[in-house]
């Protein structure tokens, strides 16, 4: 069957489970556009307001859903304004498949119209790219970017196709199938759990510390076992929330710089962590120096290159959670550490920082989470919001939360709200912001709106670039340079203006009457009037250890 490189474009995506594409339509993409609209009845297309919205779209729905999602771009400017996402997803480890356009072959290098060096300017945040220069190799390229995207530690991958490409015509292959190997990859898997069940059974104070691998493979219910078998209290990652659920008794939080007080204590005690799928990123740990320097660490994660990057275990295991992680709960033994229990109960019970007022982002965060069930899917742009978020929401599933982990991209937020919802069947998600990460790229309320998307918007609006003033006050003796945003922005009239619901609320009774309110279809804002003094507590200076952790 001969087909043209644009028809091949869209049979690779369809071969590979996509429904739904996100993107932005330009001139060095138009022929797999006029594919679109002749397939439209097996491919979705969602037209977002800007590409990075598209890409942060995408990012959510492979969350959401576990499949490898994909983004279509133009050449230049519209492939430059990827860049954001394509790095979200690097770094939180979410696989997706980018393509673009760009100018014909015989005009590569001639700094043509729209023409940018694609390749060169993703390199350190792709898990592969492709320039594809001939209609021949485009399949294959498309089976390899696939399958490299959703394999080992999954990632994004680039695939950047003249336009000369997409017109050109050559047999396509229905047949074709590849491997790992062909793609020029192998498998770096090597462990033996001797060792650590050995450290296991020799634990006084084991600790289990989540990240998003758990989720990714959904391990969440082994860990739940290993955790009752050798009586472990578990922490997590940002990305780990979700792991396991909020209302179990071993469930200490998100732990290091920003992350619940029990959580890292406990961490800080314990004589042996057993880390499953992190990174152990600076945020995590803080001081490197200090950290866990009187514990065993038990690394198990599937990228070779996270294993003693930024904290050398004392035993590593370096491979798929799905396997190891199972082979580990049946192996360990069953543990009474009664002790260690009771000094977790205390840490839990003498944790908390004290809430300051009514009208406060625990206590916001708190009424929105008995508003909406445990399958509501929360989304959160980055700032203080999304540390309350994490510290205050009470999530009992995964893949429930959507957040800018390794990044920590401001505007990530409502495009991600939008894949999430679309992943999830246009279900229910809220997204929690604040008036600096909402000005990024606002302008996806307009997608939101046009796709009828039911999107509840919360944005705590303390008026000031809230962590880089919390920073400023705590470290820098209140030199608050440029982060009074000093805006007259009506939200609520905003949020109108683009055709969805908006409602303002300075109490929590407001806030309830505006949550009754919202629509069932098409997103709502609700601008929620918060003191421009809170801050994120607790919180371990970044340089710092557990003993400088502030709490007042």
């Amino acid at each position: 069957m001969v087909l043209s490189g644009a028809r091949i474009v869209i049979e690779e995506l369809v071969a590979h489970g996509v429904d739904t594409v996100f993107g932005y339509p330009g001139g060095n993409v138009i022929s797999i556009y006029d594919e679109l609209y002749s397939n439209s009845h097996r491919l979705t297309h969602i037209l977002t307001a800007h590409e990075q919205g598209a890409a942060h779209a995408a990012d959510a729905y492979a969350r959401i859903s576990g499949k490898t999602s994909a983004v279509l771009a133009t050449s230049g400017p519209g492939a430059t304004n990827l860049v954001t996402g394509i790095a979200n997803a690097y770094l939180d480890s979410v696989p997706i498949v980018f393509i673009t356009g760009n100018v014909p072959v015989t005009m590569l290098g001639r700094d043509s119209f729209q023409e940018i060096d694609v390749l060169g300017l993703t390199l350190p945040i792709v898990k592969h790219s492709y320039v594809v220069k001939t209609v021949e190799a485009l399949q294959q390229t498309m089976k390899e970017a696939f399958l490299i995207a959703g394999s080992g530690r999954k990632g994004p991958v680039l695939v950047d196709i003249p336009k000369c490409v997409q017109a050109d015509t050559c047999e396509y292959n229905q047949e074709l199938r590849i491997s790992l190997s062909d793609a020029g990859h192998q498998s770096s898997e090597h462990y033996d759990l001797d060792s650590a069940l050995e450290a296991i059974e020799n634990s006084k104070r084991p600790f289990i510390y989540c990240g998003g691998g758990v989720v990714a493979t959904n391990t969440c219910a082994d860990v739940m076992e290993l955790s009752r078998k050798v009586a472990a209290p578990v922490g997590m990652s940002l990305m780990g929330i979700g792991s396991v659920p909020n209302s179990y008794e071993l469930n200490l939080g998100m732990c290091g710089m920003q992350g619940r007080y029990a959580s890292s204590v406990a961490k800080s005690e314990a004589d042996l962590i057993i880390a499953l799928g992190v990174r152990f990123s600076d945020r995590a740990t803080c001081n490197t120096q200090e950290y866990a320097k009187n514990s065993t660490i038990i690394h198990i994660d599937i990228d070779a290159a996270e294993i003693g990057k930024n904290i050398a275990p004392g035993i590593s295991l370096c491979g798929d959670l799905k396997r190891i992680l199972p082979e580990l709960v049946n192996q360990v033994h069953d543990t009474q550490n009664e002790q260690w229990l009771e000094r977790i109960r205390v840490l839990k019970a003498d944790g908390d920082v004290p809430i300051g007022g009514d009208f406060t982002p625990r206590n916001i965060i708190g009424s929105v989470n008995e508003y909406y069930n445990d399958d509501t899917i929360v989304a959160t742009d980055v700032g203080q919001h999304q540390m309350w978020v994490a510290q205050f929401y009470r999530f009992e599933k995964p893949r429930k939360l959507v957040t800018s982990g390794g990044l920590g991209a401001m505007g990530f937020g409502l495009g991600a709200a939008i894949g999430a919802s679309l992943a999830s069947g246009r279900k229910r998600v809220v997204l929690f912001t604040s008036e600096g990460s909402l000005g990024m790229n606002l302008t996806e309320i307009a997608t939101a709106v046009t796709y009828m998307l039911p999107i509840t918007i919360i944005n705590l609006n303390n008026g000031v670039l809230g962590m880089v003033r919390q920073m400023q006050t705590q470290f820098f003796d209140k030199r608050y340079s440029q982060t009074s945003l000093k805006r007259k922005t009506d939200f609520p009239a905003l949020a109108k203006a683009f055709g969805a619901a908006g409602y303002s609320a300075v109490s929590l009774s407001e806030l309830g009457n505006s949550l009754s309110n919202v629509p069932d279809d098409g997103p709502c804002l609700i601008d929620c009037i918060i003191d421009k003094n809170e801050k994120v507590l607790p919180l371990i200076p970044i340089d710092g250890d557990i003993r400088d952790m502030l709490m007042d």
